[in-house]
């Protein structure tokens, strides 16, 4: 069965639906969408899911140790108090208040309408085959040569060269959706990468087991 990469994307949401070495990239609109695509056994995506109630999240400290020096492509996740806020004023209010003095980053709140979709469409109980990915961590395992920036030259060519380990990535570049980013269309790809481990029950994840209020783990696995 077909497994599903996704990564975010101005507002939307871009898809990697990998089956064997065969991969099609997919524009999806809306998280609705992305739980839509039929048949697809594991839902890999780079959105944080578990959110903590007061702090930062052991598995977003421990994927920044992992990374190096491309630890800053790891966003803290906003604490749950966040989703309520109106504006990015009313956010940092927010995350000060839960965290004791935390602040919330500009690069954090341009996701929380995202990650708050996210969390509304999973529901109460969330399925159990969506899970939270990052792609420095599938690329990195892939090959540990990839470490240069994705948006360089370099470091675009190093992620092409790891992912064509795995799958057919050049044919879904060439058949991918009208404007949709090569750098999403290389997670998205990663992401699936790392939904295939999960499905075959040989994924790594950072965290400490522990799930949030509303019972989801806070982990990051590839």
């Amino acid at each position: 069965m077909a497994v599903l990469g996704v990564d975010g994307w101005r507002g939307a949401w871009v898809g990697a639906l990998l089956d064997g070495r065969s991969v099609r990239l997919l524009a999806l609109p809306d998280v609705a969408a992305v739980l839509a695509v039929p048949d697809v056994e594991v839902v890999g995506i780079d959105m944080p899911i578990g959110l903590s109630d007061d702090g930062a999240r052991t598995c977003d400290r421990e994927a920044k140790a992992r990374l190096g020096r491309a630890g800053s492509s790891v966003f803290p996740a906003p604490v749950r108090a966040v989703l309520a806020a109106p504006d990015y004023a009313q956010a940092r209010i927010l995350s000060v208040r839960a965290t004791g003095g935390t602040s919330l980053s500009a690069q954090a709140w341009q996701l929380v309408r995202s990650i708050e979709a996210l969390d509304d469409a999973l529901g109460d109980p969330p399925p159990g085959h969506v899970a939270e990915v990052h792609p420095e961590l599938s690329f990195r395992a892939l090959d540990d040569r990839v470490d240069d920036p994705k948006v360089s030259a370099r470091g675009t060519a190093q992620r092409l060269a790891a992912l064509r380990l795995a799958m057919d990535v050049d044919g879904a570049l060439l058949d991918a959706p009208p404007r949709v980013p090569a750098v999403d269309a290389l997670d998205a790809c990663a992401a699936a990468w790392s939904a295939r481990r999960i499905a075959d029950g040989t994924a790594e994840c950072v965290g400490d087991g522990a799930t949030d209020a509303r019972g989801r783990p806070m982990r990051i696995c590839w």
